[in-house]
């Protein structure tokens, strides 16, 4: 019995062009029933020609709101993905794991850019 599962990042997105934060959540949606399924997950990025943090932040940076880090690192590997894009990935890993270890504070940072105090 296999326990794992490749994610074609291309065909869920049905494009090879990855940057909207929509179709990360495609990818996202399907990550996680595949977990929830009991089973490990392969991100392929095989004929991905463009991916951007938007897409990454909802395709995987989400995860670290659901699963603990353990669990991701356990689970979910990647393949096909070019150098410059395991930067980009790392970096929204990064960024998701301290948003997630504190919301609060990106509130806060949030509100106090834009002038509102009221979260405070």
């Amino acid at each position: 019995m296999n326990d794992e599962v490749i994610i074609n990042v291309v065909d869920e997105v049905g494009d090879s062009i990855c940057v909207t934060d929509e179709d990360g959540k495609k990818v996202y949606d399907v990550i996680v029933e595949v977990l929830r399924n009991g089973k490990k997950v392969l991100i392929s990025f095989k004929g991905v020609t463009d991916l951007t943090s938007a897409f990454l932040n909802n395709a995987i940076g989400k995860l670290y709101g659901d699963f603990d880090e353990a669990f991701i690192k356990s689970k979910i590997s990647v393949t096909d993905i070019s150098k410059n894009d395991v930067v980009v990935l790392k970096r929204v890993v990064d960024r998701a794991k301290s948003f997630f270890n504190d919301p609060d504070h990106y509130i806060r940072v949030a509100n106090a850019v834009l002038g509102d105090d009221s979260g405070n």
